[in-house]
């Protein structure tokens, strides 16, 4: 939830286009309808409730990941859920329009 408020007041210091430039992995978490509408470039999309049961598409758990969604909810969901799986560095960019333009 914190990450969610940070990212829509601004406060979010990450650096999304270092991140992508250095190999992160953008996990698009919305419905394959909503991925079919509109996607970040090279973004794979898991939505949310398959994501437990897809950790092997992502396969090395020491590679970035930044995940997102719509508006930031079901990202940090993700998140957390990438997190209690092991997964090193994983970041919430928030809705994937706002984080397409920080890329």
């Amino acid at each position: 939830m914190f990450d969610t408020i940070k990212n829509l007041f601004g406060l979010d210091k990450t650096d999304y286009a270092e991140l992508v430039k250095n190999g992160a992995i953008i996990v698009d978490v919305r419905s394959k309808g909503e991925f079919a509408s509109g996607h970040i470039k090279n973004s794979i999309n898991i939505p949310v409730d398959q994501l437990a049961n897809n950790l092997s598409r992502l396969k090395d758990k020491n590679k970035p990941v930044i995940t997102c969604c719509a508006s930031g909810m079901r990202s940090s969901t993700a998140q957390n859920i990438l997190k209690n799986a092991g997964y090193a560095e994983v970041y919430n960019g928030g809705g994937w329009m706002s984080l397409n333009n920080k890329i």
